[in-house]
């Protein structure tokens, strides 16, 4: 896929922040063990103990890069997206023995992390491939880590929903209830500054304001927490006239139900928030 999200540009202040988190006055351990031996040089496989989806090769090669100047080079043999199987060699890490050890954590990290979300997300999408449901993600993500969090949701899922607050506009509950309860006056009103080149989505709760969303045009109605039962209904009443969005208490017991409602897209925050990080590690050649 293409990394349009990774640049450089986008991810290298987030990369020194963190190594100077962990970074900033040294790595004692590590200064102390190098320091009498000449040109410290190590070569290191990076290997997974699980299988999952590969996901951060290029976030876990920048790390040594900016960290280690050149003098260390990182070797994939996948790519983001592969599946990859317990006890492969995934890459190989080759140079100065004390930008390695100082990196080891930091890089692991980023590409533990992210292979975790990219392997919980594409168990998702793999239960509803079938009824050509898109799965996506939400803005539930861990404060200064969205780029990378949204980046292995969409590697796992190959989808994404609104990015940031400025992508379209979603006209939640607490935003209904600034006008009463009235999503017809709310609609109305962000219509009138809203651009011709952002879309409308609409948060409802009941069958009553899916109609109201539907005769106000909306392009998205999101079916928020309603059984299987009123999701079916309300499909048949939008009828394709606007892409159906269901969205709460989403997990992977119930995914498939869902969309055998008849919905298009299946947002949560599960695919983020609940996936664990994939066990991988540094093996040392002798």
């Amino acid at each position: 896929m293409t990394n349009y999200q990774l640049n450089n540009f986008a991810i290298d202040d987030f990369i020194i922040n963190a190594l100077k988190e962990d970074f900033y006055w040294g790595d004692i351990t590590t200064e102390a063990i190098c320091a009498s031996i000449e040109n410290p040089c190590f070569e290191v496989f990076l290997t997974t103990r699980q299988d999952g989806i590969l996901c951060g090769c290029d976030v876990f090669k920048r790390v040594f890069e900016l960290l280690a100047n050149n003098k260390v080079t990182v070797e994939f043999y996948y790519n983001d997206g592969d599946s990859i199987k317990a006890k492969d060699k995934i890459a190989k890490i080759k140079g100065d023995a004390g930008f390695i050890l100082s990196g080891e954590r930091l890089a692991l990290n980023f590409v533990q992390k992210m292979s975790g979300i990219a392997t919980y997300s594409r168990l998702f999408q793999n239960k509803v491939d079938k009824y050509n449901v898109k799965v996506v993600d939400t803005r539930k993500n861990t404060p200064n880590f969205r780029l990378f969090e949204k980046y292995s949701a969409k590697v796992g899922t190959n989808h994404l929903h609104r990015f940031n607050l400025s992508d379209c506009v979603m006209l939640k509950d607490n935003h209904i209830a600034l006008y009463g309860g009235s999503i017809t006056k709310a609609v109305t009103k962000v219509r009138e500054s809203l651009s011709h080149a952002h879309r409308i989505e609409v948060e409802c709760d009941t069958i009553a304001q899916v109609q109201e969303a539907l005769d106000n045009r909306v392009d998205i109605i999101m079916l928020d927490n309603m059984t299987f039962e009123e999701m079916k209904e309300a499909c048949r009443i939008i009828n394709k006239k606007a892409i159906v969005e269901a969205s709460g208490c989403v997990n992977l017991d119930n995914i498939e139900e869902i969309a055998k409602t008849g919905v298009d897209i299946i947002s949560t925050s599960a695919i983020v928030t609940k996936a664990p990080t994939l066990d991988l590690a540094f093996d040392y050649c002798s």
